[in-house]
């Protein structure tokens, strides 16, 4: 079955499709990326989106047309991808959209007085099965919250299928806005594998990116800007004792922890005044997303098991000063091998949108994808809303 991935992650910079030919059942899935490409959102649509996702008062109206906009663009994306892959939109099968989360509280807080957690990805399926003539699977999280887990992390599932291996321990790391990892024992079994958000990723390096070229650019080149800082020692000791860092999985992060009120707090308010000490928040950032996932791994994996390959995705992939970061403080307590995950055969920037494909087709054939013991929850559920096409 040929199935198309979109996702578009918490730094809100992209929509990312993957074309994948998936084929077999459960544990003995297989699949094969035929395409891949990314689209950047219109600046004045990205604009809105962190806007929404950090937290700021806006009116419902503004929500319910951001999520059809965003339908129509996912939509957009997914033609433009075929178009370019020279795949006819005839042969695709499936889509499965994670959407773009704008609020995610996976732990219970009081709302109305009652304990209530929920989780919200806009990009409406409607539009986007009505759009393509394809079949779309959507809103991922609400199953697994439903059944008492945190929606989060959900891609382990597809970590598990990809990376597990008989005689080596092995972990999956993505660095995207947020950071996350799953870490699978030598011959484990999926109730196994421990799953958990680490911390920020680049959603405070492209923030500060963003400040230190007055909106030049989105993102950290190659990590040039914070090769050129230093990093504060005391602030990051600081920002090493917040209590995220030392609460076991299973855990979510998102905008809600690490966003524009965090960056304010710790990042801007004394070091915004030049450029030079822009290029030191960058680096001190940097130096906390390499930090807090070297000490994740050691203190919540390797007590549990060893561990010899460690396989990296997401765009923080190609941020040289981070990756230098990250082996630097992995080399210290481990002797961990960092590898990219194309080592493994499946693109850096790829393995989301490849992993809400294999999601959907799972979905598509009544079966759960989501880890329990990585979400909380209390049972495996199939994930996801379909929405079947007109064609």
């Amino acid at each position: 079955m040929l199935v198309a991935g979109l996702m578009s992650g918490t730094s809100a910079d992209a929509i990312d499709v993957a074309l994948a030919e998936i084929t077999g059942r459960g544990w003995k899935t297989r699949f094969r990326v035929r395409a891949f490409v990314s689209i950047a959102y219109p600046e004045t649509v990205r604009r809105h989106i962190l806007t929404v996702a950090s937290g700021s008062p806006v009116p419902a109206a503004e929500i319910s047309q951001l999520n059809f906009l965003l339908g129509e663009l996912f939509a957009r994306a997914c033609l433009a991808a075929c178009k370019r892959a020279r795949i006819p939109l005839r042969r695709l099968q499936l889509i499965g959209s994670h959407g773009q989360t704008i609020y995610h509280q996976g732990r219970a807080g009081k709302f109305c007085g009652f304990p209530t957690r929920s989780t919200l990805q806009i990009g409406e399926p409607a539009v986007i099965a009505e759009r393509t003539g394809v079949t779309t699977v959507a809103d991922f999280r609400p199953a697994d919250l439903a059944a008492g887990g945190q929606g989060a992390p959900l891609v382990p599932f597809f970590d598990y299928l990809l990376f597990r291996h008989p005689r080596k321990g092995r972990i999956a790391l993505n660095i995207g806005g947020i950071a996350n990892l799953t870490a699978i024992p030598a011959g484990g079994a999926p109730e196994d594998v421990i799953a958990f958000d680490t911390g920020p990723g680049n959603m405070l390096l492209d923030a500060l990116a963003s400040l230190a070229t007055a909106g030049r650019q989105t993102y950290d080149r190659s990590g040039r800007l914070a090769s050129q800082g230093t990093v504060s020692k005391r602030l990051l000791e600081r920002l090493l004792r917040q209590k995220y860092f030392r609460l076991p999985p299973p855990k979510t992060a998102g905008r809600e922890q690490f966003g524009p009120d965090y960056l304010n707090k710790f990042f801007l308010r004394s070091r915004a005044s030049s450029p030079r000490l822009l290029r030191d928040a960058l680096a001190t950032a940097a130096a906390l997303t390499a930090e807090t996932i070297a000490r994740a791994i050691k203190d919540f994996v390797l007590p549990k098991f060893s561990v010899q390959e460690c396989f990296v995705s997401g765009g923080g992939v190609n941020n040289r000063f981070l990756m230098e970061q990250l082996q630097t403080r992995l080399a210290s307590r481990t002797t961990i091998r960092l590898l990219p995950s194309g080592s493994a055969g499946i693109p850096a920037e790829a393995k989301e949108a490849v992993a809400f494909a294999v999601l959907a087709y799972h979905t598509f054939h009544q079966e759960p994808s989501n880890l329990p013991d990585a979400t909380g929850a209390r049972h495996p559920a199939i994930l996801g809303k379909v929405v079947y096409a007109n064609r």
